[in-house]
Parts: structure tokens; sequence; C-alpha cells
């Protein structure tokens, strides 16, 4: 931990958490869920979409950009399917409930499939597909937003650099779970640099010139990872959500280049029950043998070990349940001015 950082124990900075947002006017079960997302992020090592996006979640509200009592629609419900219009809901609290929704579809026939319209940011995308690897089931969570990535040979936005994640359950091991955006690095690190006041690696963002930069002030294009196949997958993430879902966020920024740039998203929820296909403890065990396998191999110059999907973020929490999470200076300035906006205690060493 970096000398301009404080540690502070995972309990009150979600209590806090939790607290900020009933204060801005939610129903404590939903300030909770959303208090969980952020947490469960900074407790597994991804804290560029943890407690430090409070204060934009408090200015998204304030502004009306996000709805803190929506009118979400469901518009289509089949046995496998459904199709909700979220009216601009919190993020993870709309796509929690769709996501146990679709584990119980399915537990009925085999799949669980549900497009989400128009909701705001949901924060770590591998929180929702780690609810399907719980109930033994294979999680699928995708999102796209307006462009933020370069395509391939571009220099200016013209995709979205849409996360995805997979999960998947073992027997003796933990999940298996794939968290990536299609970028380089997730938009949030660039705000996780600014609060650290330390530079960008080489590779991950362009300026507003379309040229290179490691300055994380003057950062705000992505980069797509393995150029074209990220860059094709955000363009085909975009296909299978916002334009099925009648919402296209890509297009309308390329054609009229509104000024305004409101957050918005789409998204797709999936489960796939295991259980139908094969005997779920045989496919388990077969996890845990692929596990074993790979991390049995040679290891290349560099590295000490073969990890697996997942296995970062996990000794990552390992640590953090019991020596609290660092947070750095700009984000404990950012979570104070709320605090103070809001008359709220801060958590203990902030």
């Amino acid at each position: 931990m970096s000398q301009n950082e404080v540690r502070v124990a995972w309990e009150p900075l979600k209590a806090f958490t939790q607290e900020v947002f009933v204060r801005m006017g939610m129903q404590s079960s939903d300030a909770e869920t959303v208090a969980d997302v952020l947490v469960w992020a900074n407790l597994r090592g991804v804290d560029s979409h943890g407690v430090l996006r409070i204060p934009w979640y408090v200015d998204m509200v304030n502004s009306g950009q996000i709805n803190i009592k929506p009118d979400v629609k469901i518009l289509k419900d089949t046995p496998a399917i459904e199709f909700v219009d979220a009216d601009r809901a919190f993020g993870p609290v709309i796509t929690k409930s769709v996501m146990a929704r679709m584990i119980e579809k399915a537990k009925q026939v085999g799949i669980g499939w549900c497009l989400i319209r128009s909701l705001t940011h949901q924060g770590a995308m591998g929180y929702y597909s780690l609810m399907a690897a719980k109930a033994d089931m294979a999680g699928i969570a995708i999102v796209c937003s307006p462009p933020n990535m370069a395509p391939y040979g571009a220099k200016a936005r013209g995709v979205h650099n849409s996360p995805i994640s997979i999960a998947v359950p073992a027997k003796r091991h933990r999940p298996l779970i794939l968290d990536m955006a299609t970028s380089v690095a997730a938009g949030g690190k660039l705000n996780l640099a600014r609060d650290k006041g330390v530079p960008l690696p080489e590779g991950w963002a362009l300026d507003s010139d379309g040229k290179p930069t490691t300055d994380a002030e003057l950062a705000n294009i992505l980069i797509p990872t393995g150029g074209p196949k990220g860059s094709g997958l955000a363009m085909m993430f975009e296909c299978m959500s916002s334009i099925m879902a009648n919402n296209p966020l890509v297009e309308p920024m390329l054609v009229d280049k509104p000024k305004e740039r409101l957050h918005r998203q789409n998204s797709v929820v999936a489960v796939v029950n295991i259980g139908m296909f094969t005997d779920v403890d045989e496919y388990k065990e077969h996890i845990d043998t692929l596990i074993d396998c790979l991390k049995d191999l040679p290891t290349a110059d560099g590295f000490d070990e073969v990890l697996v999907p997942g296995e970062p973020e996990n000794n990552c929490y390992d640590e953090r349940i019991k020596n609290g999470i660092p947070l750095p200076d700009g984000t404990i300035r950012n979570i104070r001015s709320v605090a103070e906006e809001l008359k709220l205690e801060l958590p203990p060493f902030l």
C-alpha cells in the first residue's frame, strides 16, 4: 500500500455507502444492494468499480440521470426470456433482481436470457455472473454504453468498451469468473489513476486529439484490447444489446454528435442450467481438474505461477477482508465531500 492510501474496514465502509443512498431517497434494501456491489468490487481489488463511484452516482441522482424510484416495466416475458425497460434505474438494483429471475427461469427451462433497456451503471459485472455460478449454473453479463473507445484503426470514439463477465461453478475450487472490458483497461481505471495522482501505463488511452497519452487528466479515449479483436467484440455486443433493445447508443453519437452526453446503458444477463446437459457434480469436478492441470503447467519466464480467471481477485479478497480496503487520497477527498453534503458520519480512519 502506498503512503497516500488509508486502510478502511469493509463493514463500516459498506454501512456508510448504504446510508449515502438512503439519504438520497432510496429504499434501504436497494441502497444495501448498491453498497454491496461497490464494496464487493473494492474487496476484490477492482477499485475502479468500487466506492470511488459514490460521488458520480450522487451527481447522477442529483442531475436526474438516475431514477431513485423508476417505473420498471417488463415488456416481454416468456418461460426463457425477459425484456425489461429499467427507466434509468440504479444498475445494481435492477440487474441483481433480473439475474435472480433468470436463475429461476433456467431452473425450469434450461436458460434465462434478459435484455435490459435504459439502465444506469451496474458496477462490476462479475457480481451478477457469480450469482449464477453460486446457484450451480453458468452466468453471463454484458453491458453497452455510449462510445468511449476508439475502434481498431481509428483515433476517435466509435464503440463502447463493453465489459463481459462469465462465471461457472467448481467443486473444490472457487468459481471461475472472467470479468473484462473490451479495452486494454477499464474506463474506471483512468478515474482511479486520477484519484491516486499517478500516470497511466502506455497503451491504455488517447487524448481528445487521438494521441497516445499517459496523463490520466488528459486521457478520455480508450484503446481496444487485442486490436481488432476487442474492437470487434465491442461492436457485436452493441448489436446484441442496445440495437436489439431498439435503444442504440453508438449510432446517435456518431451520426448526430449531440453535445449532451447523458449516462445510459443497456445490458444482457443470461443463465444456463448446466444440469440440463450433464451431471452438475461431474461438471464441477471437471472444472477442478481443468484448474489443477493449468496450475501444474511450467511457468513462463517472469511468472511464479499460472493464475486462472478470478484467482487474483480472490487472493485480493482474502487479504482485504482481513486487513481492510486501501483508499487513495483522491477517493477519500471525494467521499468526505459527499459526507459533508449529506451530513453523514464518515467510517473510521476517514
